[in-house]
């Protein structure tokens, strides 16, 4: 009986540290909030508020924040369906593909984060001038459906021009930025269609002449380049959370549109910590001057993404509604207090 005794004893502590340690992770989980976002300078928002401290300040003590850096939209929203990102900084197009393909049910845009800051470069020696010349070049962008993607296409399209694998003649090639820039460094590529900082590397690094900036194609020079998203189900859960790291995403693109020098140099002190490398400072300035940081979505731009993906057939074959993809309450009532 003592033994059995023992046993039973012994059954319960390993039941209680199995539910104590359950209701730890549980507890660890509630009060994390995990954030993605790319090493880019569309990406300053998130790469600032993080290096300063401010979400931090603003969250408290109680939450932590995990953070994960990507290269592409398309994993981001990948990850974001694995349950395993609740907030990202994200290209429109892959935010539309994402909304798209939960039935509008994952993820919300939440705000913009940036706008232009994107560029079509040319090799050198591609003797590229204008889409006349496209014929029979290779020109590269980021992940196919990405937002470069899809301008690039649609800019082939718009000037009666058609990717190889649609019975044209340019070749459009989907890599990852680090390696549109090896690519282009071996004269592999005639062309990029990149957003910042490597639209600049290209140019000052390795000779790159600067075609034209998207942003000259759009209204007023505006589109926006980076939205802020969310799980749906974290919003639901954590609404509170969201309107805190909102309120510190609002404050840091002020504080940023008003210190673009310190801005510059945090964000080269975030580069040398997550890749081992720097830019100089001149090639710093300028690829900052190529975008403006901002928390308004531009709404009417992301709703020409969808036409132009949907053209494209990136959008399926049965129609398309984007009702619902943004939730902006919390964004007006910012707003509404800074008029105020």
């Amino acid at each position: 009986m003592k033994i059995v005794a023992g046993v039973v004893v012994t059954v319960a502590v390993a039941v209680a540290v199995v539910i104590f340690s359950t209701q730890s992770a549980n507890h660890e989980r509630e009060n994390t909030i995990r954030v993605a976002f790319f090493p880019n300078i569309g990406h300053s928002i998130a790469i600032v508020g993080m290096e300063k401290g401010m979400f931090l300040e603003k969250l408290g003590n109680q939450t932590s924040i995990k953070t994960r850096l990507f290269d592409s939209g398309p994993q981001v929203i990948e990850a974001m369906f694995a349950n395993e990102i609740d907030l990202a900084y994200v290209g429109p197009g892959p935010a539309i593909n994402g909304f798209l393909k939960s039935d509008g049910k994952s993820l919300k845009i939440l705000a913009g984060a940036a706008s232009g800051g994107v560029s079509l470069v040319v090799h050198p020696n591609s003797e590229i001038k204008s889409p006349a010349d496209f014929s029979g070049k290779r020109i590269a962008a980021p992940q196919i459906g990405n937002t470069q993607d899809v301008s690039l296409r649609n800019f082939l399209s718009e000037n009666n021009l058609k990717p190889v694998e649609k019975g044209g003649t340019v070749y459009v090639i989907n890599v990852v930025n680090p390696d549109i820039f090896t690519l282009f460094s071996k004269g592999d590529l005639d062309a990029a269609w990149v957003p910042e900082p490597w639209a600049t590397r290209l140019v000052q690094q390795l000779g790159g002449v600067r075609l034209f900036q998207e942003k000259e194609l759009w209204p007023d020079q505006k589109f926006s380049s980076v939205v802020f998203i969310v799980r749906s189900e974290f919003l639901e859960k954590h609404p509170d959370l969201v309107q805190k790291w909102l309120n510190v995403h609002v404050q840091t693109a002020d504080w940023i549109n008003k210190h673009r020098d310190e801005t510059e140099i945090i964000y080269n002190d975030f580069l040398k910590k997550s890749t081992g490398k720097t830019l100089p400072p001149e090639m710093l300035h300028e690829a900052f001057s190529n975008l403006q940081i901002t928390y308004d979505p531009i709404e009417s731009s992301v709703y020409t993404f969808a036409e132009r993906a949907n053209s494209l057939g990136y959008l399926g074959r049965e129609g398309y509604s984007l009702e619902g993809i943004f939730y902006t309450e919390p964004l007006n009532s910012i707003r509404k207090e800074i008029i105020s």
